[in-house]
């Protein structure tokens, strides 16, 4: 089947990759994700077929073990995983943003300790945010640690973390007032420290629960989970970087190529929707023809294949900017924006092709559509993204005078 989404100017390395992921794809998920989707299942065959490909490592550097690969690379690997099953594209990201703070802003020891391990897809990485009070406020975290010594104890309540149960690397977002004056702007007193645990759920160190999955609409299979940490205790050399106070402009930095990621994966998503779209509209037929030579499909089939090449190559120049070293948020915002609800649209209208069988748990569809709405949320709302891309527009295009 020919392919919407192409993406010139890929090196062979880069085309060799893509193909043996998009092979893995159409042979290793597709053909059981609705099937474990529906139960809900963690899917531990694919994950370890994806550690072997080497996926695990894709960005981290060759003298740690990965393969040292960009993050177009990366996030076109990312687009063809969310083309065979959204969860399983998660997995991967949370591991992604770790390795990718730790690559940007951990000390040498803390790469030398984390980023060989993570690049086998031995240590497993998630990150944590948000609170259960907390939404899109992050100035707003009330978790808290408290320097003891050559410890920091660390109390309060995360949600919302993906791999939360499968990991053993946690970067975790709290407040830490020390060296930091009462007054202090909120996003200059956070700390990210790296915590290991064990995988699995109840408490799984000292000072460390990990309560059962969340049971959510779509994004199935991917343990999301709460973190309850009451007197955690974690030594100071697991800050990340070494300096407490740093750890929001860390977790921005990571939510940043999250966002492209996010992307990434809505590009995925409406790509495969469209593929079973067009392929139902030329089996069912309707007033003896298919449904694909009515006028309204067609119309509709258009659209469906205009958004997926918008928000692909959207994605794409959001990925070569950050590779430039220039800055991109504003570009991450845009994709992360017009990928998600461009994805959306696009299944909610191979779901109308479907007709009354979209909505059976037969179609893979079903899937698609109960997994889009996510999208419309990870990484930031469409209302955050706005807000982004609203305030970089004003600085660049200032009145002077």
């Amino acid at each position: 089947m020919a392919r919407l989404a192409q993406t010139p100017g890929l090196t062979d390395v880069q085309q060799e990759i893509l193909a043996t992921v998009r092979d893995f794809v159409d042979k290793e998920i597709i053909p059981v994700a609705t099937e474990l989707e529906h139960r809900d299942e963690y899917p531990q065959q694919i994950v370890d077929g994806l550690k072997e490909l080497g996926v695990f490592g894709l960005m981290i550097p060759e003298e740690y073990g990965g393969l040292g690969e960009s993050l177009l690379t990366y996030t076109l690997c990312v687009e063809e995983i969310a083309r065979g099953w959204m969860s399983v594209s998660g997995i991967i990201n949370t591991h992604f943003i770790v390795a990718y703070m730790l690559k940007q802003h951990g000390t040498q020891e803390q790469k030398d300790h984390f980023l060989p391990r993570m690049a086998a897809g031995e240590t497993r990485g998630a990150f944590s945010m948000s609170e259960p009070a907390l939404g899109s406020d992050v100035s707003a975290i009330t978790s808290k640690a408290v320097k003891d010594g050559d410890e920091y104890v660390l109390n309060g309540q995360k949600m919302w973390l993906t791999n939360g149960g499968t990991s053993t690397l946690v970067a975790v977002l709290v407040r830490s007032d020390e060296g930091h004056p009462e007054g202090t702007a909120p996003h200059k007193s956070m700390t990210t420290f790296l915590v290991e645990k064990e995988p699995g759920f109840g408490e799984v160190r000292p000072g460390l629960t990990i309560p059962g999955k969340i049971d959510k609409m779509g994004y199935k299979g991917v343990d999301t989970t709460e973190l309850i940490m009451d007197g955690l205790r974690i030594p100071a050399n697991r800050v990340l970087g070494g300096t407490t106070g740093r750890g929001f402009y860390q977790m921005m930095d990571g939510v940043e190529v999250g966002r492209v990621n996010v992307a990434a994966r809505g590009c995925g998503v409406a790509q495969r929707a469209f593929e079973l779209g067009v392929s139902y509209a030329q089996q069912r037929h309707t007033f003896g023809k298919p449904i694909a030579q009515h006028q309204a499909i067609q119309f509709k089939l258009a659209e469906m294949a205009t958004k997926v090449e918008a928000a692909h190559a959207m994605m794409v120049n959001a990925a070569r900017k950050k590779d430039s070293g220039e800055r991109n948020d504003l570009e991450a915002g845009m994709a992360k924006y017009l990928a998600s609800e461009y994805c959306k649209e696009v299944v909610e209208d191979a779901f109308r092709i479907h007709g009354g069988y979209g909505f059976s748990k037969e179609y893979e569809i079903e899937r698609l559509y109960r997994e889009a709405p996510m999208l419309l949320i990870g990484e930031g709302t469409a209302e955050i993204q706005k807000m982004i891309i609203g305030r970089r527009l004003l600085e660049e295009y200032r009145i002077q005078g």
